[in-house]
């Protein structure tokens, strides 16, 4: 995915222009008084509450910078990123700068001006609905990238969800498998995963779940919507003498029958739509045989924060995952308990270890971006891939987001 198949960046109406960004110069100079961060202008002068050897960001295109943070503020700040706006000055790390602001989300803005959002909130494109042709698109758009891209920066099981730290122990003795490999373990426990289970994997990713089912004796039906995964994922089966044991499919959760002891899904649900969670959680429990589990690994986030934002198209959105949406606990208990005879059994949430995953992907992602460009990404993908892995970083080390194993069985 080079430049050329990047949405392009905003432009500034009439409106930014006729205002020049000021409106938005000054909303950010309030913004930043009363953080601790530094925000430098080329000419040296500098606004902020934070100190001179703290977390400074250097804004190096002023006008352009607050034009496209006042016609979007939900996609003008990525862009201005992945434009070379603003940056992270020398020394100072883009998570850490950014997680001021995500431990403020949602009161960075004076009340009067939040009660406005409504003038600059953009609606979900409806070309992005996951439907059953849209969410193969949806998918494709971010898993068929490039499974070299993936293998550049994630370990070796090539898994693309939070991995579970121990924290008895020194995180810096912990490499990402162990760790990857005790969220699966966990994942797997909890679904009561062993020899003889049924397993449906919703969501296949590259495989490794599938293949540590497998090896507890496990008869796995695991289904993706990338060519790419489904590829990649056989070959590892295979290479794993396997293959008895694991079907990959090319399919929709929604085209799937049979019975299952086990369902199991990882940062999937995520993909899945708002408007379609009821039909999700209707085929979990379509699908489950009697006195079965299922164990969803979920992104969360607050519920006010989530009727917050629901209706509202971001930057993730428009670059990173089209037609995605965070839920939160409330909504995945209200949405089962209407719609399914699911309830919720258990909760393990360990959001903190995705912001230490986070930070251990973007360090290899920049040191193995020599090999990636080569690959034919450009520098405004590079700078549009920084931007996302430090904003979630920061999300999930502020606690503004997090992500739980919930588990759930019939009453």
């Amino acid at each position: 995915m080079t430049s050329e198949a990047l949405p392009p960046l905003e432009l500034p109406t009439a409106r930014a222009l006729f205002t020049r960004g000021a409106v938005a110069r000054a909303l950010v100079h309030r913004i930043v008084a009363g953080l601790p961060v530094h925000v430098r202008y080329p000419d040296g002068t500098h606004v902020g509450g934070g100190t001179p050897d703290g977390p400074t960001l250097d804004v190096v295109r002023p006008e352009a910078f607050y034009r496209r943070l006042e016609e979007h503020p939900k996609i003008g700040l990525g862009e201005a990123y992945m434009a070379g706006d603003w940056r992270a000055a020398p020394g100072t790390d883009l998570a850490q700068a950014l997680l001021p602001f995500a431990a403020r989300m949602g009161r960075l803005l004076p009340k009067p001006v939040l009660s406005m959002r409504r003038i600059v909130d953009r609606a979900l494109p409806t070309g992005t609905r996951n439907t059953l042709v849209g969410s193969r698109a949806n998918i494709e758009a971010h898993y068929d990238l490039s499974n070299d891209l993936f293998a550049a920066f994630l370990d070796p099981t090539m898994s693309y969800s939070s991995a579970l730290f121990d924290h008895s122990r020194p995180l810096a003795e912990q490499d990402l498998v162990e760790a990857q490999h005790r969220k699966i373990d966990a994942i797997l426990d909890s679904a009561g995963v062993g020899a003889g289970s049924r397993v449906l994997e919703i969501g296949t990713g590259w495989g490794e779940l599938s293949l540590r089912a497998a090896a507890r004796g496990a008869d796995v039906l695991t289904i993706t919507l990338s060519r790419e995964q489904q590829a990649l994922a056989r070959e590892r089966i295979a290479a794993a003498g396997l293959s008895d044991r694991v079907e990959v499919r090319l399919q929709d959760y929604r085209e799937v029958s049979g019975e299952f002891d086990a369902v199991v899904s990882v940062e999937m649900i995520e993909a899945v739509g708002e408007e379609y969670w009821p039909t999700y959680f209707s085929a979990i429990d379509a699908l489950l045989a009697p006195g079965g589990t299922a164990v969803v690994q979920a992104i969360l986030m607050g519920h006010d924060r989530y009727l917050a934002t629901r209706n509202s198209y971001g930057w993730i959105q428009k670059y990173i995952f089209p037609g995605g949406l965070i839920p939160s606990l409330d909504a995945i208990s209200e949405v089962t308990g209407r719609h399914t005879g699911l309830r919720v059994r258990g909760v393990r949430a360990f959001g903190g270890d995705y912001a230490e995953t986070l930070r251990r992907w973007r360090m290899q992602f920049l040191e193995a971006w020599p090999r990636i460009e080569g690959g034919g990404f450009d520098e405004t993908f590079k700078r549009m891939w920084e931007f996302y892995l430090a904003y979630c970083e920061a999300g999930f080390a502020s606690g503004y987001l997090d992500v739980a194993q919930v588990t759930m069985r019939r009453d």
